[in-house]
């Protein structure tokens, strides 16, 4: 979706990249669709169609950053409402809720919501936003979003965000299972080459997303228009590079649960893991991510880091890099 040739004059086949930072009108506020490059850019237009469509959504937004769409989705709030969020969350967003959201008047419980009976005890007259990564980061715990989003939405005030960067549109597809915004940090599995930062929400409601396209602008954060034209293009190979993510982890995780210095593997896929029969019914698959314990202390850990050879030490995840 996004990409036909029709749309441009050129009848290009690839969608070609805008980078002009302001567009012609025909008169005070006429014009044929763009304006000011924060405000829309038919690069950046492209890209948000086509991320709408993989998550079986109406409408798509892309950010600076995956910590930019969080922090627009976290300004809708105001001083005075209050987040459930996962107890196990990516360290950026945790730093983001705990010392930047909490400073602005909002409050924040952080939940284990594997468990309904808390996320239920957990909600209060003033939330107004779940959010919750599934599998969570970095313990892999899978999170049932049907049965989240069914508590949550007793309440309509609630919004359901789901941060779905672990498994991507490829692997799971939080909207069909009634999450309101699904986000991603786009430069993980979805750009899948370690060379963008950007960011992502997908939803369904009109009125969501008309909230959330107006603090994009408003807020300026927006990505550029060439590193656009780059995640379109690799979302071309997304489903090819997921298929080898998901053959590859799962070999690895096997061998490393039978290894005798490991104690033990967090990864979905495995039947071992406390919630492998919600994985296979919540998702297509997992991706190339895992954790896993080795048996001894931080001496032990540092000293296998350190031996990597076939691993590169650095951080981020999604990419062609086994990292």
């Amino acid at each position: 979706v996004g990409q036909d040739a029709e749309q441009w004059k050129s009848m290009a086949v690839v969608p070609p990249i805008s980078m002009s930072t302001t567009f012609k009108q025909f008169g005070p506020a006429q014009h044929s669709g763009f304006e000011y490059g924060r405000s829309g850019n038919p690069t950046r237009d492209v890209l948000e169609k086509c991320l709408a469509s993989l998550d079986n959504g109406k409408f798509g937004l892309t950010f600076s950053s995956g910590l930019g769409a969080t922090t627009t989705v976290i300004t809708m709030l105001k001083a005075g409402d209050h987040i459930v969020a996962g107890d196990d969350l990516y360290g950026g967003t945790n730093r983001l809720l705990r010392q930047v959201a909490m400073k602005m008047g909002i409050t924040v419980d952080f939940v284990d919501c594997t468990d309904l009976a808390k996320v239920e005890a957990a909600i209060k007259e003033n939330t107004r936003l779940f959010w919750i990564e599934t599998p969570t980061n970095p313990l892999m715990k899978v999170i049932d979003i049907a049965a989240v989003c069914q508590v949550a939405h007793k309440h309509p005030e609630i919004v359901v965000a789901v941060d779905n960067t672990f498994l991507s549109a490829y692997l799971q597809r939080p909207l069909d299972l009634g999450a309101d915004i699904v986000m991603y940090s786009l430069t993980k599995y979805m750009n899948g080459h370690s060379d963008v930062i950007m960011g992502a929400a997908v939803m369904n409601d009109e009125a969501l997303y008309e909230k959330l396209k107006f603090l994009q602008n408003a807020a300026g954060i927006v990505p550029s228009p060439f590193d656009c034209y780059l995640v379109n293009r690799s979302l071309k190979t997304l489903a090819l590079r997921m298929e080898r993510h998901k053959t590859n982890s799962l070999a690895v995780a096997k061998y490393l649960e039978k290894h005798p210095k490991v104690e033990s593997v967090l990864h979905p896929g495995l039947a071992s893991h406390p919630q492998h029969e919600l994985a296979k019914k919540q998702t297509y698959g997992h991706s190339g991510i895992m954790s896993f314990y080795i048996k001894g202390g931080l001496e032990e850990a540092s000293i296998l880091l350190k031996s990597l050879e076939v691993f590169m030490l650095a951080e981020s995840l999604g990419g062609y890099e086994s990292l």
